[in-house]
């Protein structure tokens, strides 16, 4: 049986959350390995909604669920999200759910000092959530972050806050604001580790045993390769790595454990924030898209830029995430439109690109090159096989699967979790 490595294939809210659904009722194990709380996956079951943005989607389904080290924890979401899903039934114990003992914290601080920096006036806005995601992977990687186990350790914990706001504090004098107490800071996590440290353990070694049982393990990314700190639209990215390859590092598993890479992507395209978006719609069209398809934000939300599906992009990501096989979403949008855009390439200072440059200049100037489809009247929203699509939905969705050099697995055709039609089961590749 195959493990299963799902990512978005483009900025974000592709509608992961119910593709992952879908999967976890396949899968024995799900996992969380990027990201933080500032990503938001809505599950529509029996039409009963669960919004999560930090915990593992297989939760709601009862499959054990992690929490990998490649994830940034933010103490105080996590009690509140777990109760708030036990509050709508959802069994949530250690039996269900693990927390990697090496996950680093999010603080208030880091919210706070993420908040200053988008609210300022100076420097580049990059359209964060201010969830404090980008400031606790800057300590992560300053080798100065607090750790899900230094909760269980509070006789150490003190000097370990202390070590943090020599920094912290350093920067906030620079902005003229108040220094931070470590005091307040201790008293903080304290407040939350009694409630955390009984889901805390040795991710790696849970899921290597899963692998020696041949377990089908689920690895669940957030956000879209769009946004990943090395091969996204730098610097408007977030502050991790969101490529498949970041799977096995962010839950502890070798390279090897990934058989089958998953694309989420939706048949247009959105973006939150700021930042290069070629084929976004500043017209009805847009809006149609925005309305029909509910783009507004799980977590913040914020109103989704719409445009065009962008084959380049999406072609581009199939090959650095190397992507098996794409779980097309939201197809029923584009319902009842004449015509329908696809951008097959860029035109960049009269030069003809089949690829999206890294440089930051360059990505604001190129200009999408069109090829114009024939759109379809027909509904194909709640389609559950291919008979029950559009002829010119079939012959849209051929096209893309011809443009990005990868096969369509799955196809949602709206947000319930029943209305997907199976072309390849990924964990039986």
């Amino acid at each position: 049986m195959a493990n299963v490595v799902v990512v978005g294939s483009q900025w974000g809210d592709e509608g992961k959350g119910k593709i992952v659904d879908w999967l976890a009722d396949r899968a024995d194990v799900v996992v969380r390995y990027q990201g933080g709380h500032n990503a938001g996956h809505t599950l529509v079951i029996e039409g009963k909604v669960y919004k999560l943005s930090l915990l593992p989607s297989g939760l709601v389904q009862g499959k054990i669920s992690v929490i990998g080290n490649g994830v940034v924890v933010d103490p105080r979401h996590f009690v509140e999200e777990v109760k708030k899903l036990q509050g709508q039934g959802v069994k949530i114990s250690p039996d269900t759910l693990m927390v990697a003992a090496n996950a680093p914290l999010i603080l208030s601080l880091h919210q706070e000092l993420d908040a200053i920096r988008e609210g300022s006036n100076e420097g580049l806005k990059i359209g964060t959530t201010k969830r404090g995601i980008g400031p606790a992977y800057e300590d992560k990687v300053g080798r100065r972050a607090i750790r899900v186990m230094d909760l269980g350790e509070p006789d150490s914990l003190m000097q370990k806050i202390e070590r943090l706001l020599l920094h912290h504090n350093a920067l906030r004098r620079g902005m003229g604001i108040d220094e931070i107490n470590a005091q307040d800071i201790y008293n903080e996590l304290m407040g939350v580790a009694d409630f955390i440290l009984p889901f805390m353990g040795q991710a790696w070694r849970l899921l290597d045993d899963m692998q020696k049982k041949n377990k089908r393990i689920l690895f669940e990314g957030a956000q879209g390769a769009l946004l990943d700190n090395d091969h996204g639209t730098y610097p408007f990215v977030t502050s991790s790595n969101v490529v498949a390859g970041q799977a096995a590092a962010g839950s502890g598993v070798g390279p090897g454990a990934l058989d089958y890479v998953l694309g989420i992507t939706k048949a247009y395209t959105t973006r939150v924030g700021e930042g290069p978006f070629p084929t976004e719609l500043q017209n009805e069209i847009g809006q149609f898209l925005g309305e029909k398809g509910h783009e507004f934000g799980v977590v913040t939300g914020r109103k989704r830029r719409c445009g065009w599906f962008d084959a380049v992009l999406v072609r581009q990501m199939v090959k650095i995430c190397g992507i098996n096989g794409i779980a097309l979403t939201k197809l029923d949008v584009l319902d009842g439109l004449s015509e329908i855009k696809v951008c097959t390439g860029y035109e960049l200072d009269g030069e003809v690109l089949d690829y999206f440059p890294a440089s930051m200049g360059a990505q604001s100037r190129v200009k999408p090159v069109y090829e114009t489809l024939e759109g379809w009247q027909d509904i194909s929203a709640g389609a559950r096989s291919w008979a029950d699509l559009p002829a010119q939905a079939i012959k849209y969705v051929r096209y893309i699967e011809e443009l990005i050099g990868c096969p369509v697995a799955l196809l949602s055709t709206s947000p319930e979790r029943a209305d997907t039609i199976l072309v390849t089961d990924p964990f039986q590749t």
